[in-house]
């Protein structure tokens, strides 16, 4: 019986119609063929064996002749023509990812790529720089100028280890380069230090801290510079404050950052010996390096900043001359005693002093900061960071900004409208 009642409605059971669907032209015994007038009904309403029309576009194609939807073709209902299309389909798609995969990415992308190392994208020397040599008593020195000549000098001196490329990012920071459309940066280059310099002849006496700080007056006769704002880092900044002891008309403030006051003490001493002496006989071995990255980052440098500690060990592995670096270590570990206090002769400059809270040399600066006139000196301990000029320099160009309106200068910092 092909028609039930279930509460209070009717249903058509569907066993007799699938019987008669999926066999239409098998011929039943006792079967009326009249029966199969009501198939035709529901193969139509199902739309079972039939054709598709053929359906118009979505979208008329626009003035520039681009069709956004093609007119779909009849649907072939043949399984086997169906089935054979699709594995002519799905074999031609393996064929024509095979290809572009094999050839088109191997010929066109990855053989033209080319290794850069971090390094060489940072310290790159974009900064508009001019390098010109100056003779001195101790040979001839690098110095980059940076900016116009005929405005106020602001002369820089390196730490171990690097070279005046290490300002660059800093001098180039956003705020930094408007401040320095008021200025000219000198790059001082201790010898032998500059990128690609030539191991130094083996008679060669390397000048001492002293001697490293008189080369200055080179400097400013050859460009004709009569007093400067000086900012060094490290060692750099130990020459600087000698210079300025030295010859104090010739400074008219100083920035210095991780600066050290005192000799060098015997765990000091004895580190710096067995760097200087692995330089000479083995090169930049890891010792050396891990060491290089202590003193410039102090600890912990990778979690705080992975990308930059990564990029510095790759410039001391790859750009750093390993003998010329040993004697400029030699020169700095037997540095003497600035001899000065707050009640003796002290630096008569104006000196911005800072340092970063993770830097090892947060010590020796509190040690200068106490041998300096209150009046004449600012200690700043910038939190979070090592290497302060690379990790925080929009900090430091502020703190140096203010600085410089305090003694005078204009530092004005164009500030955009609406701000």
């Amino acid at each position: 019986m092909h028609r039930c009642s279930l509460n209070g409605g009717f249903y058509m059971s569907m066993e007799y119609l699938y019987e008669r669907t999926t066999l239409p032209t098998k011929k039943r015994i006792g079967v009326d063929r009249r029966s199969y007038a009501p198939i035709k009904k529901y193969k139509k309403i199902f739309n079972i064996g039939y054709a598709r029309k053929r359906l118009e576009p979505l979208f008329v194609a626009s003035p520039l002749n681009v069709t956004c939807m093609e007119e779909i073709n009849e649907v072939n209902t043949d399984p086997v023509e169906t089935s054979s299309n699709m594995s002519s389909m799905n074999a031609e798609e393996t064929a024509l990812l095979g290809v572009l995969s094999g050839d088109s990415m191997d010929d066109i992308e990855l053989k033209n790529i080319q290794l850069q190392f971090p390094s060489s994208q940072r310290f790159n020397g974009d900064g508009g720089c001019t390098e010109v040599r100056v003779r001195t008593d101790h040979g001839d020195i690098m110095v980059a100028v940076q900016g116009d000549r005929a405005k106020p000098a602001i002369l820089t001196y390196h730490d171990l280890g690097v070279n005046y490329f290490c300002f660059q990012p800093f001098f180039n920071f956003v705020d930094m380069r408007a401040l320095l459309e008021n200025f000219c940066v000198y790059h001082v280059n201790a010898p032998g230090q500059e990128e690609g310099a030539p191991s130094l002849p083996e008679d060669y006496i390397y000048p001492t801290m002293d001697e490293l700080a008189n080369q200055i007056n080179y400097v400013l006769v050859h460009f004709g510079i009569k007093s400067f704002i000086g900012f060094g880092v490290g060692a750099g900044a130990n020459i600087l404050a000698r210079f300025s002891l030295a010859q104090p008309k010739k400074v008219d403030a100083l920035a210095l950052v991780n600066c050290t006051s005192n000799q060098a003490g015997w765990i000091e001493w004895a580190y710096q010996k067995m760097n200087s002496r692995s330089l000479r006989t083995r090169g930049m071995t890891q010792a050396v390096l891990d060491y290089l990255m202590w003193h410039h980052f102090g600890r912990y440098s990778e979690e705080r900043n992975r990308d930059l500690s990564q990029m510095y060990r790759n410039y001391f592995s790859r750009n750093v001359n390993p003998t010329n670096l040993s004697l400029f270590i030699d020169a700095y570990v037997q540095r003497t005693d600035l001899g000065i206090g707050r009640d003796t002769d002290t630096i008569k400059v104006p000196v911005l002093n800072i340092t970063g809270a993770m830097s090892p040399h947060v010590d020796d600066t509190v040690t200068l900061n106490g041998r300096l006139h209150p009046s004449k000196s600012t200690w700043m301990k910038i939190s979070d960071c090592g290497m302060v000029l690379e990790e925080q320099p929009g900090k430091i160009s502020e703190a140096f900004r203010l600085f410089l309106q305090g003694e005078g200068y204009d530092c004005s910092v164009p500030t955009a409208v609406g701000r």
